[in-house]
């Protein structure tokens, strides 16, 4: 360490003492070096899995998701952009559900399976929409605003634009490109159609009677 980086892990280690919520603190973004200071107290094992792979924490309870993924993961596709649920750039997915990662402490994981961006099968219909539009601008945001698409796509096959502006609304994009996104997603609506259309449970035929078996054969 320089003798900068010295100085704000000395800082570190006060704050750490001096408040009960730790994990805060620690996330030092020294690039993609995370600097540990080992289990921490008040730490408790949860086992979860992460795009179908089973995993296990004991560290600070306390600790966001986000930091977990992208610091131990190295699952990076995540962003980071407010810290407080209020950008949408950290969304992932919850047993199926949208969530803030950034907000989302890792005592409340436990027994749930968590997918990221990573996790998302490649050409997705949302993905395939998403380029075919050419949505992004500069893209930071654009991890967030798929997986929440693709969670809100699950229950609404056929979206109106006031239903996407109103599920989308928590993720916010400083290009402007909500156009795109929504044209975007009703793109994606039209592929899962065409990709999985709803199937009808065909009329079961059942055998003539025979007498009538017998008539038609004489």
């Amino acid at each position: 360490m320089t003798g900068a980086d010295s100085t704000r892990w000395l800082k570190v280690q006060f704050s750490l003492r001096s408040h009960s919520s730790t994990f805060r603190a620690l996330r030092l973004g020294y690039g993609n070096q995370f600097c540990s200071i080992g289990r921490l107290p008040g730490g408790h094992m949860v086992q979860f899995k992460v795009n179908g792979e089973e995993k296990t924490f004991d560290g600070d309870p306390d600790m966001p998701l986000l930091w977990y993924l992208r610091d131990v993961a190295e699952l990076t596709g995540t962003k980071f952009g407010c810290g407080m649920a209020l950008c949408g750039a950290c969304t992932v997915h919850q047993n199926g559900a949208a969530i803030r990662s950034c907000t989302t402490a890792m005592s409340e994981i436990g027994g749930t399976e968590i997918t990221t961006i990573e996790g998302i099968a490649p050409m997705h219909p949302v993905q395939k929409a998403w380029m075919e539009i050419r949505v992004p601008q500069c893209g930071y945001c654009q991890t967030g605003q798929i997986m929440q698409a693709i969670a809100f796509l699950k229950d609404n096959k056929n979206p109106s634009d006031q239903d996407i502006d109103t599920a989308m609304s928590g993720n916010l994009c400083r290009c402007g490109t909500y156009q795109r996104i929504r044209a975007a997603i009703h793109q994606a609506a039209k592929h899962q159609a065409t990709t999985h259309p709803t199937m009808k449970h065909p009329v079961p035929k059942h055998p003539a009677p025979k007498h009538q078996a017998a008539k038609e054969s004489a």
